[in-house]
């Protein structure tokens, strides 16, 4: 009895360090500063968080950089999107590579991290595709690529927006 007793208190002791350790590791994590986003991670969206290494979200804008964008009154395109939307999260994927395709810098802007922008930029759905033209928004694409049985957009109606602000021909 007393072999059995050790060996249990054994793996006891191996199992309190175990939590100790993944403890200590979810602790140190979550009060790390999030580059993209400029906050701790723990103070993120649980959506956002899961797209902090997707390659297809690394072009965040932050809101200082977007004011300062319209302030200075410059031409460009926007993506407003929300880390928890199933049409971005299906859209997102396909329009990267386009923008990457044309050469075209877009912005990505997490509503779901900065939401009182949704009523400064008269958002009604996600995501949403913004031109500024003069540091005023002048156009826009609201929601995301048309699925089977769905309204929306097809990859050639974001290729045209493009290619129209941009001062491209349509391919």
């Amino acid at each position: 009895m007393k072999k059995k007793q050790k060996v249990k208190m054994i793996y006891v002791y191996i199992g309190i360090i175990v939590l100790l350790f993944g403890f200590i590791f979810i602790l140190n994590n979550s009060g790390k500063v999030n580059a993209l986003y400029d906050k701790k991670v723990s103070e993120l969206n649980p959506a956002t968080r899961k797209q902090l290494d997707d390659p297809n979200y690394q072009n965040i804008i932050l809101p200082a950089v977007l004011d300062k964008k319209v302030a200075d009154k410059e031409d460009f395109f926007v993506y407003l999107f929300a880390s928890d939307c199933p049409h971005c999260q299906k859209t997102t994927p396909q329009l990267m590579p386009l923008v990457n395709e044309l050469g075209i810098d877009l912005p990505q802007f997490n509503l779901r991290e900065f939401p009182s922008y949704f009523n400064k930029y008269q958002v009604e759905y996600t995501p949403t595709l913004a031109y500024f033209k003069d540091g005023v928004q002048v156009d826009k694409l609201e929601g995301g690529l048309a699925e089977e049985g769905t309204t929306g957009y097809s990859i050639d109606d974001f290729r045209a927006f493009f290619n129209k602000h941009s001062g491209a021909e349509a391919n």
